[in-house]
């Protein structure tokens, strides 16, 4: 056991919300909307696989609500697989965080964002390094502790409901067609309607994907079983509710077939109700997002893998905290260097194609533990929140996660087995990391 001062409880109910809508709202509902339309062309089957994702999304938030109650230590998701199954297990996941979900994500995004701003501002800068610079700034800023970086992820986040909520507006003062008039569901019944709707809950799993890093700061909140909670529930709420509004106002202006021809529908309506400037508008706001995305990453996922090293799977160092900001120094340097390098090497784009993949396998894991942990009756029976509609909601949860991933790997083999690779290419690493460990102790 590492000798270590405690991490800083500073964090509260809002903080919490935020953290949740934060880890879910990115720039991917500014374009997401067009790659479900794309999959499935009616108003009724649009928005119905929405709300579908909504509700499964709701009842991931409700599972990780009482999984939260149940164990509110630090590292989260990390946390929950460690003791429903195996550290074996809580280490693949680490791994896959750092390695493929997490890190190429946050590159990525940070890539995103540089492009944008160079449109904005018209600065002649590469994308690396404007990339390296927003990712080391959040890294420098989160190192002051979890109170400045959550400032930081709250002013990001009201800002991005702002934009979402000011395209809302707009949209439904440009009217547009009536959807009542569009068929239900455009084809007859059959497997290819089914495959369509299974290929557009692929985008939308993605979309809706972000709630659960949120567990990852509970040993930071002052009362991590009341707050969390309550977070997750309101944060998924919001966010189902922000997501519909977007895509009805796009289905009212664009329409079906225009939502199927862009791949910029936030753009299209912006510039329909407000020409060129709309787009303008439209195009800091998906940079303001991205940041957002940025700034929740780096607040959340080093959490994890210090929570590795506390547990003797990961370097020493990365362990332990800072003696003024109480925060996880070295974890976070780690995963701003990472992300930095990977930014910065441009050759792990085609990573995020398998994200879904790895990502939904450990939410259905995660979910499942839900059965060992009240098995083992691990948790205070007065402080715990319990699931509404388990186990039924759960079941429903878990059987979901594996569709989502048999659609991924279906839609693209050929990434999914890699991301497959780097999963199970942590085992023997995990092996090799405990012998190591116990022939020094």
């Amino acid at each position: 056991m590492l000798d270590a001062p405690k991490p800083r409880r500073e964090l509260g109910l809002f903080d919490a919300t935020m953290i949740v809508m934060g880890g879910i709202v990115g720039a991917g509902i500014f374009a997401n909307p067009s790659e479900v339309a794309h999959r499935v062309h009616t108003p009724f089957l649009i928005l119905g696989v929405w709300v579908v994702g909504g509700f499964i999304a709701m009842c991931g938030a409700f599972i990780w609500a009482e999984l939260a109650t149940r164990l509110p230590g630090a590292g989260g998701q990390y946390l929950h697989l460690r003791e429903a199954y195996h550290p074996s297990v809580a280490f693949v996941y680490g791994w896959g965080l750092l390695l493929v979900t997490q890190t190429g994500g946050m590159a990525a995004v940070a890539v995103i964002f540089s492009s944008y701003f160079r449109g904005l501002t018209g600065l002649n800068w590469s994308d690396s390094i404007l990339a390296a610079i927003v990712l080391l700034s959040l890294t420098a800023i989160n190192c002051l502790g979890a109170r400045a970086g959550s400032n930081i992820q709250n002013l990001l986040m009201l800002l991005r409901i702002g934009a979402i909520a000011a395209l809302v507006v707009l949209g439904m003062a440009l009217g547009g067609s009536s959807l009542k008039s569009e068929p239900l569901l455009g084809q007859p019944v059959s497997f290819g309607l089914l495959k369509s709707i299974g290929a557009a809950m692929v985008p939308i799993a993605f979309a809706y994907g972000g709630w659960q890093t949120a567990t990852f700061v509970a040993g930071e909140m002052r009362d991590a079983r009341r707050d969390l909670s309550r977070g997750l529930l309101m944060g998924v709420a919001g966010v189902v509710a922000l997501y519909l509004a977007v895509n009805i106002v796009s289905l009212r202006v664009l329409g079906p077939a225009g939502l199927d021809a862009t791949n910029t529908p936030a753009s299209n309506v912006m510039r329909v109700g407000l020409g060129e400037r709309g787009a303008q508008w439209i195009a800091a706001a998906i940079a303001i997002s991205t940041l957002g995305f940025l700034s929740q990453s780096m607040l959340t996922a080093p959490r994890v893998y210090y929570a590795m090293a506390r547990d003797g799977l990961f370097f020493r160092s990365v362990g332990k905290l800072s003696s003024g900001t109480r925060a996880p120094v070295m974890a976070i340097v780690l995963q701003g260097v990472a992300a930095t390098i990977i930014a910065c090497s441009g050759k792990y784009g085609e990573i995020l194609n398998f994200e879904v993949t790895v990502d939904f396998i450990f939410f259905g894991m995660t979910a499942a533990s839900l059965f060992v942990l009240r098995r083992r009756q691990v948790g205070s029976t007065t402080a715990v929140y319990r699931a509404p509609g388990h186990p039924f909601t759960t079941i429903l949860f878990v059987l979901s996660c594996a569709g989502i991933v048999g659609s991924a790997i279906v839609a693209a083999p050929g990434n999914s087995a890699i991301a497959l690779c780097i999963m199970i290419s942590a085992l023997p690493i995990y092996y090799w990391w405990s012998r190591l460990i116990r022939a020094h102790s």
